[in-house]
């Protein structure tokens, strides 16, 4: 009797996991799916979206805002001729 109920508790637990492996996979799946449909979609429109902008805006004016300051720093440092420029040196590579 307990052989029985042993082997059907450790069926049980098998399909019970397998089960639920596959449906957190499948949810998964679907979700990682949705957003991939969604970025295509987005990236073959003519105009990028409003809040990418914004955002895009708000990072170039931060980067500019830094540049500006350790440029400030530099001068008032003496070593204006050292201070970085905005643009990347032409013919070297990282």
């Amino acid at each position: 009797m307990v052989s029985n109920f042993s082997s059907a508790v450790v069926l049980g637990l098998c399909i019970g996991f397998l089960w639920g492996t596959g449906c957190s996979l499948v949810l998964a799946y679907s979700v990682y799916l949705a957003g991939y449909r969604k970025a295509i979609k987005e990236s073959l429109k003519s105009a990028p979206p409003t809040r990418y902008t914004e955002v895009f805006e708000r990072m170039q004016a931060r980067r500019a805002r830094k540049l500006a300051k350790k440029k400030a720093k530099l001068e008032a440092a003496g070593a204006s001729d050292a201070a970085p420029t905005a643009e990347a040196p032409v013919g070297k590579s990282l």
